[in-house]
């Protein structure tokens, strides 16, 4: 199924990586007729239709500002995150890694939430996607899967929260996807044409949470038994995430 997005606006946070590329491309293809492609230091895209905007989720006047420019936004994509190659282990990890994680992929994505919460609420209530992890699900050792985690659960909190201004939350959850990210981990990935195809179609349909491959599914259907099955089964298959 393809869900058309004819006539909306569209910010995209992390626009330049390999995932938010193919956000910002398959929104126009589906009809959108302005993206706002944020970043740190926003690319060119020679595209009328694409809007370069310089968003700095760890910024709150580069956040505030954003909102101001795109002030006809009615669907974000909280796509940006880092997972930087030092982070190792939650307990022996450098605090200053650990604190940069949750500065952008929790705090920095909630910042932006709370920014365009008012933005989308003017044009109709609208949408917000936020870009997650199979990793929150995971009993893994690093500080990104907490973030992930994190904001998992703030996902859940904001769908509540914004569900009486008419917008509604979906949470995109998926294992590894083919992207710059994560070149240094050999093994099998999902396209970021097949993650960002289900994502859109889940946010135009309204759904609470979109699982984009095999493995979170998988894991997903597991998540009622006891946290000890899910755990001894999480490690026969580590080598497959």
């Amino acid at each position: 199924m393809t869900e058309r997005l004819d006539g909306r606006t569209v910010l995209v946070t992390g626009a330049n990586g390999g995932l938010g590329e193919e956000f910002v491309r398959q929104a126009l293809d589906r009809g959108a007729r302005r993206v706002y492609a944020s970043a740190r230091r926003p690319r060119e895209w020679n595209d009328e239709r694409i809007v370069p905007l310089p968003l700095d989720l760890t910024d709150t006047a580069s956040v505030a500002g954003a909102a101001a420019t795109a002030s006809d936004v009615d669907l974000v994509v909280n796509n940006a995150a880092i997972a930087p190659a030092d982070d190792v282990s939650v307990l022996a990890g450098d605090e200053e890694v650990l604190r940069r994680i949750f500065e952008t992929n929790v705090i920095g994505n909630l910042r932006v939430a709370k920014a365009f919460a008012p933005v989308l609420a003017a044009n109709g209530g609208g949408a917000l996607l936020n870009v997650l992890s199979l990793a929150a699900w995971l009993p893994l050792p690093t500080a990104y899967a907490a973030s992930k985690a994190a904001m998992w659960s703030a996902t859940n909190a904001l769908r509540g929260e914004l569900a009486p201004q008419g917008t509604t939350v979906t949470g995109l959850l998926v294992g590894m996807v083919d992207t710059p990210m994560t070149t240094r981990w050999d093994m099998p990935k999902v396209s970021p044409a097949s993650v960002v195809d289900q994502a859109y179609d889940g946010v135009a349909t309204g759904a609470f949470e979109v699982h984009a491959d095999e493995d979170t599914r998988d894991v997903k259907a597991r998540l009622s038994g006891s946290s000890e099955e899910l755990n001894a089964y999480i490690a026969s298959k580590l080598v497959d995430f």
